[in-house]
């Protein structure tokens, strides 16, 4: 059985291609103020990729902010069983998973079967997101892409006390006036996102095999740090883990769609 799932989130629209439980194509593009263009461009670009045609695929599954207007997504699948249930196709013994994207941050405890237990949510203060790091980058005055190994090289933890952007802003531009080392307020700024998210998963429970999805799993200081937090040797990372939504989706298009 052939199926796709379509994430259409704020930032980008993700789609990926499954046959038979393993992933054939998959495709990225800006979501941008069009969104059904955009969810159409990600299936034939994915098509393209996986070398079938539209007419192989049998059946679809749409998650994301923009699920709704997915003319395409024959079933509409919640973001927490988009993930629980990539988790559950990444690693079967996961009980614990954590979406990280630049927006907002979810986590959610599943069962053996990728079902929902009970889940978590940050999505009304970016200081929760990637966003954050983006914005201290700024105060930094340092390329986003140079912020996880700047904090890695860091052996000097220090406190980062707010608990919005805005106001953290103002508390790294201090740090700055104090002379502290970028690779510390660094490192203080990725102990601070990873404590936020941690704080939600230990509301519904930490369980030992747990899975990361979303862009912020790229960011090793970041995984470093919620590892660091959880007191957990291993976080599992899948492959291109911005994808995971859209793999749920795909899986439950595959359960649903007999």
């Amino acid at each position: 059985m052939i199926t796709a799932g379509i994430d259409c989130g704020a930032k980008n629209t993700k789609t990926v291609i499954i046959n038979d439980g393993v992933i054939i194509g998959k495709a990225s593009v800006p979501t941008g103020f069009e969104q059904a263009q955009a969810v159409k461009e990600a299936l034939e670009l994915a098509l393209k990729d996986s070398g079938i045609t539209r007419d192989q695929i049998d059946c679809i599954g749409g998650t994301g902010s923009g699920a709704n207007s997915m003319q395409e997504a024959y079933i509409k699948v919640n973001d927490f069983k988009a993930m629980t249930m990539a988790a559950n196709f990444f690693l079967p013994s996961a009980r614990t998973v954590a979406d990280v994207g630049t927006e907002e941050a979810r986590t959610a405890k599943c069962d053996d079967k990728g079902n929902v237990v009970d889940f978590a949510i940050n999505e009304k203060c970016a200081a929760g997101a990637g966003a954050f790091i983006e914005a201290m980058a700024r105060a930094l005055e340092t390329p986003l892409t140079e912020m996880g190994s700047l904090a890695l090289s860091s052996s000097n933890p220090i406190p980062l006390n707010a608990q919005c952007t805005i106001f953290a802003e103002s508390e790294v531009v201090g740090l700055i006036h104090a002379k502290t080392a970028k690779k510390d307020i660094s490192r203080a700024i990725h102990d601070a996102i990873a404590s936020r998210i941690v704080s939600m998963i230990r509301r519904i429970g930490v369980n030992p095999d747990i899975v990361m999805l979303g862009g912020l799993a790229y960011n090793p200081a970041f995984v470093t740090a919620l590892q660091r937090e959880l007191a957990v040797d291993k976080i599992y990372i899948p492959e291109a883990p911005e994808f995971g939504s859209a793999v749920g989706a795909a899986v439950v298009a595959a359960q649903d769609g007999h």
